[in-house]
């Protein structure tokens, strides 16, 4: 059937207006969906290695695991050596840490800078001797809460330093709990650092086990996301210690055994008391490379 020239040039400027419009308004991509936005994954910490019979038990549950670089606190030896390759075997990835001073222990700012470089070197000689490539997070372990002295400030910033300079990343594990100073004003070990060293691009592990916000000893497939520990720019939340803190826990103790440890749900003759964590990654330092 023959088509008049007016039908053609109707149907000329329909096809026209529709190519300007996908060259001005181009498709936009479908947002992401709120579980991959939000996924989180949940990971344990101890302080002594659980036993090579562990790890297949804990890896049905968890997703990384702490890995030592020194002795931890309140040890002489680490038990953790020589086990990377083991874990990563069975898809752990890690939490890598190394062991900080007490502040007292820091009595002037020069003596800090000292320490620092000595135990940067170690944490460092440490990392490579087990295997962990540059670019992995080492977290420093301080135990304290509250603000820091200044001299421990030095510290810090020394030892991130050290740390940079060998192709590794900083990260700290410190208290994401306010601790009140006076009426009206409280702080959180977590602001403090941060406030003291926004250009050393640390990396924060808090720990909060403060019912609510934390859920208490319980293992979810999505994990809480980390924001909820009060600290929005923590990269990992450990949520459960073991033991429990009676006066912080009251809220969620029925979700702890008996004896105040948290154990994973596969370990059926509660072997190894936990801590639990949440983190923004399945390997939070990148550590399994």
């Amino acid at each position: 059937m023959a088509i008049s020239s007016a039908v053609r040039v109707a149907a000329l400027l329909i096809v026209a207006v529709c190519v300007a419009n996908s060259v001005s308004h181009p498709q936009e991509a479908a947002p992401q969906s709120s579980e991959s936005t939000h996924r989180s994954y949940l990971g344990f910490d101890r302080n002594i290695y659980p036993g090579d019979d562990a790890l297949p038990i804990l890896r049905k549950t968890f997703a990384f695991s702490s890995y030592w670089l020194s002795p931890p606190p309140g040890e002489k030896t680490n038990t953790w050596v020589g086990k990377r390759e083991l874990l990563r075997s069975q898809g752990f990835g890690f939490l890598v840490l190394y062991r900080s001073p007490a502040s007292h222990e820091i009595k002037t700012q020069v003596i800090g800078k000292s320490r620092a470089a000595r135990e940067g070197a170690d944490a460092i000689g440490a990392a490579k001797a087990e295997g962990f490539s540059g670019d992995t997070i080492i977290f420093l372990d301080i135990e304290e809460g509250g603000r820091l002295p200044e001299t421990y400030h030095a510290y810090l910033s020394a030892w991130s330093e050290a740390i940079t300079r060998a192709g590794y990343r900083p990260g700290v594990y410190c208290s994401g709990v306010p601790v009140k100073e006076e009426p009206g004003v409280s702080v959180t070990t977590a602001d403090d650092i941060r406030s003291h060293a926004r250009s050393l691009h640390i990396a924060f592990w808090v720990f909060n086990d403060l019912c609510p916000p934390s859920p208490g000893c319980t293992f979810p497939q999505n994990p809480p996301p980390t924001a909820q520990s009060g600290i929005s720019y923590a990269a990992v939340w450990q949520f459960a210690q073991s033991p429990r803190r009676k006066e912080r826990t009251g809220q969620c103790a029925a979700t702890y055994h008996r004896d105040g440890n948290c154990y994973a749900p596969g370990d059926t003759a509660h072997a190894w008391f936990l801590d639990i964590n949440s983190a923004t990654s399945p390997d939070p330092s990148g550590g399994a490379k």
